[in-house]
């Protein structure tokens, strides 16, 4: 396998570099946040909305420097990375964490950077040809606050909800907030086609502010496909005609079964398409 880069706060170096000092807040105390993204035939995909969402996750966790981190920023590093990877499409990683020491109150809000990036060869998202077979994970509800919708790098629930994924060897987790109504996937935003409207967890619900949540919510209103931000009973999975996941790397996953439950996947693939064409 080829050897790849990765920018560390500016600096070009090998992946496998040993970078992080033991006192790293990121390593430490999960101090920072991230932004998973999608580079297609030599663009960043919709950058402007990622920098959007990684600026007001900066700004909620106090951090200094956030306005430098505009889409701007995000593309010409982004751009940078895959010309030394010698790479056109790809996935990108930028985890922003708070560079300072202290205990759990930091001495300064300043902050580092690391971008990373994994070649792919797709030039574009494709469904896929498999649906999903999901599940509830039910040990650990996930809570409903300010920081619920940032992607912060504390993500124990997550990593807790993968290892029930494996062990019962599923394709993906569903995961509830702390009033027991659905909140996202392990790894994705949730939407559901039940009785000719589409619905997904409101961010008032706890989950992540997707990027590709709202791109999907804006091309089903474009399309004048009913589309509603809700609370969902979880309930509602064993009623639904179908059942998709989004996420900013893979675009549109369809889910094809829930216990007995199975889905139609009629709705994710148009709406795939429109992506693309997008």
């Amino acid at each position: 396998m080829a050897l790849l880069y990765i920018n560390f706060n500016g600096e070009i170096v090998p992946s496998d570099s040993k970078l992080l000092p033991v006192g790293n807040r990121s390593f430490k105390y999960g101090d920072g946040l991230f932004e998973s993204m999608r580079m297609l035939k030599g663009q960043l995909k919709f950058a402007d909305m990622h920098a959007d969402r990684l600026q007001r996750g900066m700004k909620a966790l106090k951090m200094d420097g956030y306005s430098q981190m505009d889409a701007y920023f995000l593309k010409e590093k982004a751009e940078q990375l895959a010309t030394r990877n010698k790479a056109k499409h790809g996935r990108l990683r930028l985890t922003v964490y708070r560079d300072s020491v202290g205990f759990y109150a930091p001495s300064q809000n300043r902050v580092g950077y690391c971008l990373e990036f994994s070649p792919a060869d797709e030039p574009r998202y494709f469904l896929n040809e498999k649906g999903l077979i999901v599940d509830i994970f039910t040990d650990l509800p996930k809570p409903s606050n300010y920081l619920s919708n940032i992607k912060t790098c504390n993500s124990l629930i997550y990593v807790m909800a993968g290892l029930y994924k494996t062990q019962n060897n599923l394709d993906e987790i569903f995961l509830l907030n702390q009033n027991g109504f659905l909140c996202e996937a392990g790894s994705a935003n949730v939407f559901v086609w039940y009785e000719n409207h589409l619905y997904t967890p409101a961010l008032s619900e706890g989950c992540v502010e997707g990027v590709m949540r709202q791109v999907i919510i804006n091309i089903a209103k474009k399309n004048n496909i009913p589309v509603t931000e809700a609370q969902i009973n979880p309930e509602i999975l064993y009623e639904a005609d179908e059942v998709f996941l989004t996420n900013a790397s893979k675009g549109i996953q369809c889910v094809m079964g829930y216990g007995i439950r199975r889905y139609f996947s009629k709705i994710s693939k148009f709406l795939m398409d429109e992506l693309n064409k997008a």
